[in-house]
């Protein structure tokens, strides 16, 4: 069973000039479905099914939510139900692992693999709950449509804010080294300084960054890229200091 907006974006496949083929092969989704679709798009009528539970833990909930708005992407499965993938860089084994371990915190009732990809690997868990834990999932890319929380959600957030951020940074963040040179008694000399990114192009998701390392007490900054201000920086010594305390570099 697909919901409406699977088949709309199927659909959409299809006035772009894409072929019935193609669009079976990206999607999953069988011809002769998409097929009767063109037909008929309005809802069909619902297979009666369990409420969606909850998270089972809702702190590693906050933790997997960070890496789904940075890395993360649903899919629907041909037969129903969906897969969520997080896509994580091989250069981070530690990252991997605790990307699997929050996935099974949040369903310890379902499967996870890892799939490797060229240069990353997508840790991947089938459920038919993950469109139920995770709203924000649509046809597009997250920076071209809205992305906002739910009430439950926000709660999670606010009650584990560094777990939130730890998930953010872990996916789309990175803690650097900075250098600069000063004159100090007519010799220039060097100093090197830590300092926190977050780079993401959707405005709503850095806002969601920001409004919380705000609640945390983390001063950041906005950095453009070119005229896209799709940086925020964290490099005031205090802060760097909680951010080390509370999240560390990826490993």
């Amino acid at each position: 069973m697909y919901d409406l907006a699977t088949r709309r974006h199927a659909l959409a496949l299809l006035g772009d000039g894409r072929s019935m083929n193609s669009v079976s092969k990206e999607t999953g989704i069988s011809r002769a479905a998409i097929r009767a679709w063109q037909v008929r798009i309005e809802p069909l009528p619902r297979v009666e099914q369990k409420p969606c539970s909850g998270p089972g833990d809702a702190a590693a909930y906050a933790y997997l939510l960070g890496l789904y708005l940075g890395d993360g992407c649903i899919s629907s499965h041909p037969k129903g139900g969906h897969y969520l993938r997080i896509a994580c860089a091989d250069a981070w084994p530690g990252l991997i692992e605790q990307c699997r371990t929050a996935i099974l915190a949040v369903r310890p009732s379902d499967r996870v693999c890892v799939l490797q990809r060229q240069g990353c690997v997508n840790v991947t868990s089938y459920s038919r709950h993950w469109t139920c834990l995770f709203p924000q999932h649509g046809p597009g890319k997250k920076h071209e449509r809205r992305i906002a929380l739910e009430d439950w959600q926000q709660e999670i957030v606010d009650a584990h804010p560094w777990e939130f951020l730890r998930g953010l940074i872990h996916s789309d963040g990175c803690r650097v080294t900075n250098w600069t040179t000063r004159m100090v008694g007519g010799e220039r000399k060097r100093y090197e300084y830590p300092r926190y990114f977050f780079t993401n192009k959707s405005d709503d998701i850095r806002r969601l960054c920001t409004d919380t390392l705000a609640k945390v007490g983390v001063q950041w900054t906005i950095l453009a890229r070119g005229s896209d201000p799709l940086n925020v920086s964290v490099a005031r010594r205090e802060s760097v200091a909680l951010m080390d305390a509370h999240i560390g570099p990826k490993h």
